[in-house]
């Protein structure tokens, strides 16, 4: 089996790999030159994933830009279990409890220990 994308079926491309040697003109050296030029395989970034297909569990072989795209919706995952109670729902007769503007306000200076109380300005 080869090692290509099961969504667009992307697999690995021939191309060539070149050796350079030599200081760069802009860097001030006399250029680049190629030393050597021989081939080599492209491989795509491959990832395996879980994936919900017609109702069962699959896992696939899915090309990075397939998932990105959104061509690939991942597997559904069980919702874990809950008591009849802890569904978020508040009982029946609950208050919301309000916080009073004061609560959020902070400390004085002179309580806190160490700390100088603020300068008057005249």
């Amino acid at each position: 089996m080869a090692r290509s994308c099961d969504v667009c079926g992307k697999g690995p491309r021939m191309g060539n790999q070149i050796t350079t040697r030599g200081k760069a003109k802009y860097l001030g050296g006399v250029g680049t030159k190629v030393t050597g030029i021989t081939k080599r395989q492209f491989k795509p970034n491959l990832q395996s994933v879980h994936v919900t297909e017609r109702g069962t569990n699959r896992t696939l072989l899915v090309c990075t830009q397939c998932l990105r795209s959104g061509a690939v919706t991942k597997k559904i995952k069980a919702v874990p279990f809950r008591l009849p109670g802890e569904a978020g729902a508040k009982p029946k007769g609950a208050v919301a409890a309000k916080t009073s503007p004061a609560a959020k306000i902070p400390k004085p200076a002179e309580k806190i220990r160490g700390a100088k109380p603020p300068k008057a300005s005249k």
